[in-house]
C-alpha cells in the first residue's frame, strides 16, 4: 500500500525501486565519463588541426590540405554544436541503420554520440587554450631548433591543458545531466529508470525528486574532484628553484606566503 504522505512516498520508493535507481546512476555516469574521454581526445586532436599555422613560404599542396582540413573540422564543430544532442541521437542511432545498414548497440551508439557531441564543444575549447599561449613561446620552442609538433607536445598542450580544466570539468556536469536524451534510443540511464518507476504508481513529483538529488550528488562530487585535481596542477604556492650553476645562489628566491594580517592591509 502507497503510503499517504511525501515523505512517506519517498521512503517507500527508495525501498522499492532503490537498486534500479543506484543503476541507472551509476549507467549514466558511465556514459558520461567514457563520452567526456573520448571527447576530450576528439577535441584535442581537432584543435590542433584548426591552429596548424601556414605562411606563403610554405607550399601550395600543404597550403591547401591544411585549408581543407580546417574546412571540414570546422563544419564538424558547427554542425554538432548547432543540433540539438537529442536530434544527433534519432538520426545516428536510425539513420545510420537506415542510410548505411550499420546497426548499432544502443549503448555504442551512446558512447558515440556523446563523444562526437562534446568533441566538438572541446574543439574550440582547445584552439582558444592554445592560442590563450603567449607567442613568445612558441618563438622561444622554434629558436632552439624545436619542429612544430615538439613545440606542441611539449611546451603549448600542458600550459593550454591546464587552462582549459575548468572547461573539461564544465562538460562532464553537462553531460552527466544530458544523458538523460539517451532515453530516446533506449538506454538505461538515470532519466529513464525514473520514469518507469514514476509510471508504476504515478509518483512523479517524488520519484523526479529522488532523481534530482542523485543527479545533485553525482554532479557536486564531481565538480569538488576536479577542483581538487585543478589545485594538484598548480603544483605549490611556494618553491625554490633548482640550478646546476654553484656560482648561483638561490637563498634569496624563495617565495614566503604572506601573513594574515598583510593580506588584510
Amino acid at each position: 500500500m502507497l503510503p499517504e504522505s511525501f515523505w512517506g512516498r519517498i521512503l517507500y520508493l527508495l525501498e522499492q525501486y532503490g537498486p534500479s535507481f543506484l543503476k541507472g546512476a551509476g549507467n549514466t555516469m558511465i556514459i558520461a565519463i567514457v563520452g567526456t574521454f573520448f571527447g576530450c581526445v576528439i577535441g584535442f586532436a581537432v584543435g590542433i588541426v584548426q591552429t596548424i599555422p601556414t605562411d606563403k613560404r610554405d607550399s601550395a599542396v600543404k597550403r591547401g590540405l591544411v585549408g581543407i582540413l580546417k574546412f571540414i573540422m570546422a563544419c564538424y564543430v558547427e554542425f554538432f554544436r548547432g543540433t540539438p544532442m537529442m536530434a544527433q541521437a534519432m538520426f545516428i542511432f536510425f539513420g545510420s541503420s537506415y542510410l548505411f545498414g550499420i546497426n548499432m548497440s544502443m549503448w555504442f551508439a551512446a558512447f558515440f554520440i556523446v563523444s562526437i557531441n562534446t568533441g566538438a564543444y572541446m574543439a574550440e575549447t582547445v584552439r582558444g587554450g592554445i592560442l590563450s599561449v603567449d607567442d613568445g613561446q612558441t618563438e622561444a620552442a622554434m629558436a632552439i631548433g624545436m619542429t612544430h609538433v615538439q613545440t606542441m607536445v611539449n611546451v603549448i598542450l600542458p600550459q593550454a591543458l591546464r587552462n582549459i580544466m575548468p572547461q573539461i570539468g564544465n562538460n562532464l556536469i553537462i553531460n552527466i545531466k544530458d544523458t538523460c536524451v539517451l532515453s530516446i534510443i533506449g538506454i538505461v540511464e538515470l532519466f529513464y529508470t525514473t520514469k518507469g518507476v514514476a509510471g508504476a504508481f504515478y509518483t512523479y513529483f517524488e520519484a523526479f525528486s529522488i532523481a534530482m538529488v542523485i543527479y545533485f550528488i553525482m554532479t557536486f562530487a564531481c565538480s569538488r574532484l576536479l577542483r581538487l585535481l585543478e589545485r594538484r596542477m598548480d603544483g605549490p604556492d611556494n618553491y625554490d628553484l633548482a640550478t646546476t650553476d654553484t656560482l648561483t645562489h638561490t637563498s634569496g628566491m624563495y617565495s614566503y606566503s604572506k601573513k594574515k594580517g598583510e593580506d588584510q592591509r
